[in-house]
């Protein structure tokens, strides 16, 4: 049985729906055991065995075998259901960031109004504003004014907007308002999922204590396109929403599981030590929430860091602690360019023993393809240093502190199509996939509600494990093939996209 469907009928008996047993072959059982322990069919005894017999199996063996099976398979779906979260969480974690721009964030909204925030290159929030340009006030010309002012006085380079509800309405504004005023920024549709619950959290009071509770998720919104990963390590994994039964499974497993995943993922990415929150650092090899804070505390009162050594002068930041942690951790132009890449400080002799061989400095050899492919790392290796750590110093001194994130892609929904009874079967709509699970993949093609792909209906070749060929966060382009209105559900597929290409 399928692990997703051992859940489904898990939550279903638990909230009474249902009732679920075992069935086995009674008699045939029954049978087997008599044979093995009624010896003499004639004694007088045998009536006592048999009732001791039927009265074991029926209210002791059967029961106990009955719940070492439902355990054991619950067990088994729990597993199963931890790595498919485990991997959306990645794949989410590993979207790529815009980078150092100036970013205006939408949390849109109908009756209350869109909360608008701006934030500067390093995320600090600069401006907020309300606009109410869609029903029911509909104030377009007020709302224009408003956005064009921010967009003007910040010289803002990207609009995020979430993708909550009234999200596809104020998209087709925000696109309408660009078209306008002649504007060339790129408009985001943003996962939004877990904002509301950073903007009540502490670190939000700790970050933004001047600003509404509303209006910080907003800031959240802005900050997802600057950094996914540097935004989201502030929300707990598991109120970000991708997985499946996420709390029908063992939680202490999952959370033991998704921590890992994000421990994993930080120092797969690296940090920026000068502008990383401690809700970042804390995830990085040896750190810790405790020292995370001394980190910052060090940094706020001290200024930049310009040399990862500095990093010792903390109390409690000891050599073990430098060895695990110094190999995840940046700083851009510091003291010495090697602290901007993956190289360990303990290689740092090693890369310069290469500078000495080619009587060149460590800034002609760091970039420089054509100098480093000319060494040969068979001939590098030493008792210190093996042959694939020599391999991964090489290839990261071709582009040190580069980010391993694939590029973010913007769905492009169609203009026009906001609400489920816009859809027609056969559309072709291009969408953002926002879950991976066993039975399928869901995906957000703008109107408010996700649709599901079916296993089936990914790909036209057997498609075992929908992770394999589907990852949360990208972008596809799906055909409608079923839309159930009284229940809000939409079918959707992805081969008969390409079977009508390939026609």
């Amino acid at each position: 049985m399928p692990p997703h469907r051992v859940l489904a009928i898990n939550r279903a008996e638990r909230e009474g729906v249902i009732s679920v047993h075992i069935e086995t072959l009674t008699d045939y059982v029954m049978e087997m055991i008599r044979r093995r322990y009624i010896t003499n069919p004639d004694s007088i005894f045998t009536k006592y065995i048999e009732f001791s017999i039927n009265d074991a199996f029926k209210n002791y063996i059967f029961p106990s075998i009955e719940r070492d099976i439902r355990n054991e398979i619950t067990e088994i779906a729990d597993k199963a259901s931890i790595i498919v979260f485990s991997e959306n969480l990645r794949n989410l974690l590993l979207q790529s960031p815009a980078g150092e721009k100036v970013i205006m964030g939408i949390d849109p909204g109908f009756r209350t109004g869109s909360k608008v925030a701006v934030i500067d290159k390093t995320g600090k929030c600069v401006a907020t504003a309300v606009v109410y340009p869609i029903e029911p006030q509909n104030k377009i010309d007020d709302s224009d004014k408003i956005l064009k002012s921010l967009i003007d006085n910040f010289s803002v380079e990207i609009i995020a907007i979430g993708n909550g509800t009234a999200s596809r309405e104020i998209d087709e504004y925000i696109k309408g308002m660009l078209e306008r005023f002649g504007l060339k920024l790129h408009s985001i549709v943003v996962n939004e999922s877990g904002a509301s619950i950073y903007s009540a959290s502490e670190i939000a009071r700790e970050e933004l204590p001047s600003l509404d509770v509303s209006i910080r998720g907003a800031v959240s919104i802005a900050r997802r396109i600057q950094d996914p990963l540097a935004e989201m390590v502030k929300i707990d994994p598991k109120s970000i929403g991708v997985g499946q039964y996420q709390h029908d499974v063992d939680q202490n497993m999952l959370s033991s599981a998704l921590d890992n995943t994000v421990e994993s993922v930080v120092n797969y990415v690296g940090v920026d030590l000068n502008t990383a929150s401690y809700s970042l650092l804390k995830y990085v090899a040896g750190i810790g929430l405790s020292l995370a804070q001394k980190i910052v505390a060090y940094r706020d009162e001290h200024g930049k860091f310009d040399d990862l050594r500095k990093l010792l002068d903390i109390p409690g930041f000891g050599d073990k602690t430098f060895e695990q942690s110094a190999g995840f951790l940046r700083i851009r132009n510091g003291v010495n360019p090697l602290d901007n890449s993956a190289v360990h400080p303990e290689a740092y002799d090693f890369v310069y023993e290469l500078c000495k061989m080619k009587g060149v400095t460590i800034e002609q050899l760091i970039g420089n393809d054509k100098l480093i492919n000319s060494f040969n790392a068979k001939d590098l290796v030493t008792d210190k240093i093996g042959l694939p750590t020599i391999q991964d110093i090489l290839k990261e001194l071709k582009k040190p502190g580069r980010d391993p994130r694939r590029e973010y892609k913007d769905a492009g929904f169609v203009m026009g199509v906001t609400d489920i009874e816009h859809l027609h079967e056969g559309m072709i709509l291009n969408g953002i996939i926002t879950n991976v699970t066993d039975f399928g993949v869901f995906v957000d093609i703008g109107v408010h509600q996700d649709g599901l792909v079916h296993v089936s209906e990914i790909a036209n070749k057997y498609v075992k494990d929908p992770a394999q060929a589907c990852k949360v966060g990208s972008t596809v382009q799906v055909k409608v093939i079923a839309i159930d209105l009284e229940r809000k559900r939409i079918g959707l597929s992805m081969k008969q996209v390409h079977e009508k290409s390939e026609k």
